[in-house]
Parts: structure tokens; C-alpha cells; sequence
């Protein structure tokens, strides 16, 4: 029973080191709130592939120009005739709060304004051509098609320079969160036109809600080409200085497929150009004024006298819900779009534990019923290594009194000792160390399963029953108020006084934990016995923070784990005295 009691103490002491590290060496920060940019942001100037970028400034119009609406199930919003920029959009399905009455999340916003966040379109000027004479972040474009964008009814913007070209930005917007963009060029004059068109996505300054926290990213995500790239504000910040856009910027050349996008924990904006198509991905940061921005660049369009030109772009603007973005990677063929949502280090557990869980959740209709019902079918995986550890456990127990006849018989001599256990251990065919795997086994899986529910959208707000409305957050009861009973709110999260006066979820993770430890007798060794006696309770006020959607996964996960110990080793001839290492009746001397 010691080698057993050891093996468990190693488990539950690295995950104590572990959980210790994350809360306190790298806690969430406090979101610092920054001013919006007071000067107006456009896109580089150029000439396509005939002269380097250089930067173009300009001060938007006074004069106020109409907006197109947008209108449909799940958005609304309007299109700014300045510039046709989409810079006005609300998620209809997303709330800030789950207060009643609370206002919808508001995603994107007009320059000018707090937290400004937008999407525009425009051209880059060729040889022998000015910025004045194609489309930008300040062109007065008319409405020329449509009236309200919608399902199935498009808008089109146009605008006509004075050497008789005439562009045109066509919307169309499917039920969910995608966009496709047309721009077009039809020549009218009598000179060969050479023009690029690009789309970008602008943000001024940090959003005021950052969360910063390592678990979850936000800032900048960039596929090219297959690859993967995740930067945050500040890694934008710190790029060099890039000679072709004068400011700290990267760029890189993608040969068929991309995308770019600047994303919070939920939502995110994302320039997507079609697949096949290559183009420049172009992220930066102007300090002057303070904006991010990632762009696509795409290739020269050259149009001749009575000729046209075109080139689609998707925009996705909206929530990273897994099933929207599953069915446009496998519709649209945008590679790895599904990659928006942080999967994190370990994608290969985070990916299918949310699938099956999201399954779950379809048919039993309950975030929370279905957290347990995933607790009951991942301990149904490891049925087969835990009762491997707990029949291993139940012979160990069986070999105490020959373990203790070695001791006698070895004396002072521990490596006589420990030949004598390991050949003791051969012949009767048990593995000492069986029992820690189970437990070791539950640590990447719980941070895995912590990971979904903290950067899933699916647990946002995602309620229980009774006060339990949002898993993501944690618990809302507290010993303060008696679990509700009293009429005063709980302390709030992020105070000190939350730790002390947790809830009712880590007061049952602590008692399970508590009573699946007690199903071993206590070790005789002081620090074991101190060790194995705090454990349960460290537990219950650390994991007091963490999302109660977790925190129900391991109380889950305690009552199976007991259940199958005690079954098990019951089943094998060595039930667990559990009323006896409780201290509820006297033990029987063995």
C-alpha cells in the first residue's frame, strides 16, 4: 500500500503543480481601456506590381453620406456610403450580458467611435494613375442596386472617376456571417487602365474587453497556404519595419489559399479570398495612429478600352460557432477555417472532446446534462486501464502482509528490500505504478476539456438549470448568501473575496475528492498523510475561479471514480473500507 499511496501522491502532486503555476504565475490581466484613433485611417497607396507602397493620407469628408441597411436573421447593421466600408454590425443571437434586457454584442464599428472596427474595400492606383482616380476609404459611392442587403437581396455601390471608369462593389450576404464582395471595372475611356484591387480589415487600437489571457487567443490569425499563424497585438506591434509599407508590417506571398483576420475570443472579422486564388497577406501596425490592420492584396487587373474586370472576396463577419465555420471550410473550401476557434496544444483532444460534446448537446438539448454524459463516456474509455489500476490496487492490497514480512526480514537494507518487493511483485504479477495511469491520464483530457469551454462559444452563456446560466463562468453561488437563499448578490469573480466564499460546485468537488481518497487507508508517513489530508481542500478554493462547466466535469468525474474503484475492488476480493479510513468505525487490525 505504500508504493500504491506514492504513485498517488505523484499524480495529484504534479496536478497541484500544474493548476498551481497556471492561477497564480499567470493570471488574467486587467483589460486596460485605450482611446479610439481621432485620425482617419486608410489603406496604402500603389501602383500594383510597377512601383513600391508608400503611405496615403488622407481626412475623411465631412459631409455624412447615407447607409445601405443590412437586415437578416441573424445580423444587423448598414453599409457606409463613405468609403463602402461595412463598419455597422450587430449579432442578433449574442447578448453582452445574460442580465435581462441586455444589449446585443456589437461587433463591428464606424471610425470615429470607441473601439472602431471595420471591413472596406478599395484599389490600388497603376502607372500614370493618382489615388483620386480609383475607389478608397473616403469614395462617395451611390446605390445603383438594392436598397436593404439581405438573404437573397443584394446591393450594389457605384462610382465613376473622370476618365470614364466605372467601379462597382456588389454585396451579397448568405443566413449566417459570410459576405461576398464584387468589385468591378468597366472601361469607358480610351486608355489601358492598371489597377489592384485589395480588401482589408481595420481596427483602431486594442478592444476594450481584451482578456490577454494565455489560455485563449486574440489578435491576428492568418492561414497561407496550409500554414497556420497566431500573433497578438503586441507581436504586430513589434514587427520590423517592412520597406514596401513603411510601417512595422509582414508580408507574405500566398500561391492558392489564405485568409486573414483580426479575432476576439467569440467573434472575429476575416478577409477570405477564394480558394485558388493567390494574393499578398498583409498584416500590420501604424503606430501613428495607433491601427491594426490585416489586408489581402490581390493581382493587377489590367483593362483595356471597352473592357471589364473582376474579382471576388468573401468577408466573414461574425460568432466562431464550430458548426457555421465546419460547414464553410468543407462548402467554400476556405482551408482550416475551422481553425479560427483556439484549439490550442493539444487540437488532438480539444477538437473531437468539443465535437462529441456538441453532439451530446444536440440530442439532449442541456450544455450541463451533457457535460456529464461526456464525463460518463470518457470514463467508459478508460474503463479498461482502470480496471487494470484498481484489480492491481486490490492484489497490492492482498501482498501488504508479505510487503510487511520483507520489510522485517530486510532490515536496514533497502536495495535487499527493494529486490525482494520487485521479484514479489513478478511472481504475483502486479504493476505497482498501474494505479497512478488512470490519474495521469485525466490531466491533459481536463486541460483539454478547460480549453473548450473557455474559448467555445457553444459555453457561453450556456445554462445549466436555476441560477447555473453560463458554464463558462464561474459559480454563481457563494456561502456569502447562503447559495442564493439570502438577498444579496454573490462576491463578483475577479474579487478576493470570491476565494473564500466559493460556491456550491467546489464544495462538492472538495467532498468527492475528499471521499475518493478516503478509499485508501491513510499513509503512516507524516508529510503523506498532510499531503493526502489538504489535497481535497487546496482543490476546492483553487478550482473556485475556474468555470463551473469544469468544475462540474470533475465532481463528474470524482463520483464515477469512486464508484469504479470501490466496484471494482470489491468485485476482485478487496472492498475498500471506507467507513474505517473515514474514522466513522474502527478498523480491523489486519
Amino acid at each position: 500500500m505504500q508504493e500504491q499511496n506514492r504513485n498517488l501522491l505523484l499524480a495529484f502532486g504534479l496536478s497541484l503543480m500544474v493548476l498551481v503555476v497556471w492561477m497564480w504565475m499567470f493570471p488574467p490581466p486587467e483589460p486596460t481601456p485605450r482611446e479610439a484613433a481621432d485620425v482617419a485611417e486608410l489603406p496604402v497607396a500603389g501602383s500594383g506590381e510597377a512601383q513600391s507602397m508608400a503611405e496615403a493620407e488622407q481626412v475623411a469628408a465631412d459631409e455624412e453620406l447615407p447607409r445601405v441597411a443590412i437586415q437578416t436573421p441573424r445580423l444587423s447593421g448598414t453599409i457606409n456610403l463613405r468609403g463602402g466600408r461595412i463598419d455597422d454590425l450587430v449579432l442578433l443571437d449574442y447578448r453582452q450580458t445574460t442580465e435581462p434586457g441586455s444589449d446585443n454584442v456589437h461587433l463591428l464599428n464606424p471610425e470615429g467611435e470607441r473601439n472602431a472596427f471595420y471591413a472596406l474595400y478599395g484599389w490600388r492606383p497603376g502607372p500614370n494613375m493618382d489615388w483620386d482616380m480609383v475607389p478608397g476609404a473616403n469614395t462617395p459611392w451611390e446605390v445603383i442596386e438594392g436598397s436593404t442587403l439581405g438573404v437573397g437581396a443584394p446591393v450594389t455601390l457605384g462610382w465613376t472617376n473622370a476618365n470614364g471608369l466605372q467601379f462597382t462593389q456588389r454585396f451579397v450576404i448568405d443566413d449566417n456571417y459570410m459576405l461576398t464582395v464584387t468589385q468591378g471595372v468597366e472601361n469607358a475611356g480610351s486608355e489601358t487602365a492598371r489597377m489592384a484591387p485589395y480588401g482589408l480589415i481595420s481596427r483602431h487600437g486594442e478592444p476594450d474587453d481584451l482578456e490577454n489571457f494565455f489560455i485563449s487567443h486574440e489578435g491576428f490569425i492568418q492561414v497561407t497556404d496550409g500554414k497556420l499563424s497566431e500573433d497578438k497585438y503586441k507581436a504586430i506591434r513589434d514587427f520590423r519595419v517592412h520597406e514596401r509599407e513603411n510601417t512595422n508590417a509582414r508580408v507574405t506571398e500566398v500561391a492558392a489559399n489564405g485568409w486573414l483576420a483580426i479575432a476576439d475570443k467569440y467573434w472575429m472579422a476575416a478577409i477570405v479570398p477564394m480558394p485558388g486564388q493567390n494574393f499578398s497577406a498583409v498584416q500590420r501596425y501604424i503606430p501613428a495612429r495607433d491601427v491594426y490592420q490585416a489586408r489581402a492584396d490581390l493581382p493587377t487587373l489590367v483593362v483595356g478600352p471597352g473592357e471589364s474586370g473582376s474579382v471576388e472576396t468573401m468577408l466573414f463577419a461574425g460568432a466562431k460557432e464550430w458548426s457555421v465555420l465546419r460547414a464553410y471550410e468543407r462548402e467554400l473550401g476556405i482551408e482550416r477555417f475551422l481553425d479560427a476557434i483556439d484549439w490550442g496544444w493539444f487540437f488532438f483532444l480539444t477538437k473531437p472532446i468539443f465535437a462529441t460534446l456538441y453532439f451530446i448537446e444536440g440530442v439532449i438539448g442541456n450544455m450541463g446534462w451533457s457535460i456529464i454524459v461526456l464525463t460518463l463516456l470518457i470514463k467508459a474509455i478508460l474503463l479498461p486501464l482502470a480496471w487494470k489500476s484498481y484489480v492491481s490496487m486490490a492484489k497490492m492490497k492482498e501482498l501488504q502482509p508479505e510487503m510487511l514480512a520483507l520489510k522485517e526480514r530486510a532490515g536496514d537494507d533497502k536495495q535487499k528490500l527493494q529486490q525482494e518487493m520487485m521479484k514479489l511483485y513478478k511472481e504475483k504479477k502486479v504493476n505497482p505504478a498501474a494505479g497512478c495511469l488512470p490519474i495521469l491520464l485525466q490531466i491533459p483530457i481536463f486541460f483539454s476539456l478547460y480549453k473548450v469551454i473557455f474559448v467555445t462559444i457553444d459555453l457561453r452563456h450556456a445554462p445549466w438549470f436555476g441560477v447555473f446560466n453560463d458554464l463558462s463562468a464561474p459559480d454563481p453561488t457563494s456561502i456569502m448568501n447562503l447559495f442564493g437563499l439570502l438577498p444579496w448578490a454573490a462576491p463578483h469573480p475577479d474579487s478576493f473575496l470570491s476565494l473564500i466564499f466559493i460556491g456550491i460546485l467546489p464544495i462538492l468537488l472538495g467532498v468527492s475528492m475528499w471521499l475518493q481518497m478516503k478509499l485508501n487507508p491513510t499513509p503512516t508517513e507524516p508529510i503523506q498523510q498532510a499531503v493526502m489530508t489538504w489535497m481535497p481542500w487546496i482543490f476546492m478554493f483553487m478550482l473556485g475561479w475556474f468555470a463551473s462547466g469544469l468544475v462540474l466535469y470533475w465532481i463528474a468525474n470524482n463520483v464515477i471514480t469512486f464508484t469504479q474503484q470501490y466496484s471494482i475492488m470489491a468485485m476482485n476480493g478487496s472492498r475498500p473500507d471506507l467507513l474505517g479510513n473515514i474514522g466513522v468505525k474502527k478498523k480491523k487490525k489486519t
